[in-house]
Parts: structure tokens; sequence; C-alpha cells
């Protein structure tokens, strides 16, 4: 890979502000749609640019192929779930403190990997990366302004949408010989098939009179930091390769913590910046390890 220019910088940190900015969308879409709504919404949103990419680049959809079953697979455990626990739990918490807590993937990506990947094995540096941002995490759990009684399953809900998205990612690897976009194009034409029952029978959306500020979030979810996020990533991710790409990590809970003041004005604690401090050190020395 060549050294990454001007441009290639700009399109990380863009795509890392697309990334942080859906957490606040979500705080505003929880307004006038439930968890299971919000979640079909953002597949259904975040399919039409992929496969029209897919369309315009001639990029066969193997949805229906003879792996269908890893593609609804992953579709349900990388879309469906993480989405749905999101936005359940995001309803109770502020956006901030779901852009920390969504931030610890990669450093479970690291502790998952080590267990089921060859070349993904601890070492020291790793180790203390993960226990700086993991200890982070704990002492966000400690803020009781933020996290008390009442909203401290809904924090564990959004950690679990973490997980989700961790596993997802080691599943991915089953399929790892095809196209980026073809695999996203059938794991988000499943994630649509498996929520269209789902959020007919549970929200029926079609009774819905939302609010004009949770419509426009909504579809932004999908499109934006879903669809067209997706599409970045591939460009970044060919152009610069997987390590450069991955530093969008340190800046998703920065961006989201102020994002989330700007447009929300969530309150940021002290324990709020130790523990993002905390975060992205681990991340920052994970990254280093490897």
């Amino acid at each position: 890979m060549k050294q990454p220019s001007l441009l290639d910088y700009f399109l990380l940190t863009f795509l890392a502000l697309i990334w942080a900015s859906a957490f606040f969308n979500i705080k505003i879409a929880t307004y006038s749609f439930a968890p299971v709504t919000i979640a079909f919404l953002r597949v259904f949103f975040g399919a039409i640019p992929v496969l029209l990419l897919c369309y315009f680049k001639n990029i066969k959809i193997e949805a229906f192929s003879k792996d269908w079953y890893w593609f609804a697979l992953i579709g349900f455990i990388n879309l469906v779930a993480p989405f749905f626990l999101i936005a359940y739990g995001i309803k109770s918490v502020q956006s901030n403190l779901a852009a920390i807590l969504m931030s610890t993937t990669p450093l479970s990506s690291t502790v998952l990997g080590h267990f089921y990947t060859k070349n993904e094995r601890f070492n020291l540096i790793k180790t203390i990366g993960i226990l700086i941002g993991f200890s982070g995490i704990v002492f966000l759990f400690s803020d009781n302004l933020l996290i008390d009684s009442n909203n401290f399953s809904s924090a564990l809900i959004i950690l679990l949408g973490s997980t989700c998205y961790v596993i997802g990612g080691v599943l991915t690897l089953k399929i790892s010989k095809k196209k980026n976009e073809n695999v996203t194009g059938s794991i988000l034409i499943w994630a649509t098939i498996i929520l269209i029952p789902i959020v007919c029978f549970i929200d029926k959306p079609w009774n819905l009179e939302p609010r004009l500020d949770s419509t426009i979030s909504v579809i932004y979810l999908g499109l934006v930091s879903t669809g067209l996020a997706w599409l970045l990533r591939f460009k970044i991710l060919v152009k610069n390769g997987l390590i450069f790409q991955s530093q969008v990590s340190y800046l998703i809970p920065i961006f989201g913590t102020i994002l989330s003041y700007i447009f929300l004005k969530e309150l940021i604690t002290f324990k709020v910046l130790i523990s993002l401090i905390a975060v992205v050190a681990g991340i920052y020395i994970v990254q280093k390890g490897k």
C-alpha cells in the first residue's frame, strides 16, 4: 500500500464522522420509532446504495446462492441484532455513552481473534491495550450521574450489541474470499427479509405518525450511516489497507461525544472524558501491538 495522501486522511475522518453521527441520530429516531422499526429502516435504506453500486459495477449478489445460510446468519448477528440492541439501549442512556461503549469493538475483536484465528494471538502490548481500554469502560459504569439502577441494563445491552459486531466479523471470515460489496449487499438483503415479519407483527409501523426529525434521522441512518459508510469503507480499505482503515476506531468515540453535545446538549462529565481517553488509548496500544 502506498503512503496515504491528504485526501485519504480526509476520507477516513469523514467516515468517522458518519459513523459517529449515527449515535445521536439513533437517539432522535427513538422519539418516534421502536427499536425493531429503526433496525428495519436502517437495513432497508442502507441496502439501496450498496445494491445500486453492485448493479452498476456488475457485481453478482449471492444472497440466495448455496451459501445463503451464511449470509442470513451474518445478516442477523452483524446487522439485525446490534441495530436493535443499540436502539433499545440508547433510549435510556445518552448517545455519547453509546459511542464510547461501542468503541470497545476493536478491543473485543482482539480478544475473540486470539481464540478463533491463527494470526491474532495476544502479546504483551495487546494485553496492556485491552486492559486499559476495558478499564475505561468499567470506570464509565461508575458515573452515577449518567448510569444508575434505572439504565444500567441499557448500557449492558449496548455492550452486547458491540459484541454482536465482533461475532459477525469472525463469521464473515467464512466467506472472506467473496467481494465485500457482494457480502454486504447479501447480508443487508437477508437482514431486511428477517426483519419484515418481525416489524409487521410487533410494531405495525403503518399505524405510526412519526415526528419529522425522527423520520429524517432514520432515513439518514440507513442511507448515510449504513449504506454510504460501507461504500466509503470499501474505498478506503481497497486503496489503503485494513490497518489504515482501522484507525477510524480512534475517532468515532471522540466525534460521537462532540456531536452529541452539539446536537443534543448531552452532559459530558469528568468520568466520561477519562473513560474516553482510556478507550482511545487502549485501541491505539492494541493497534501498535499488531
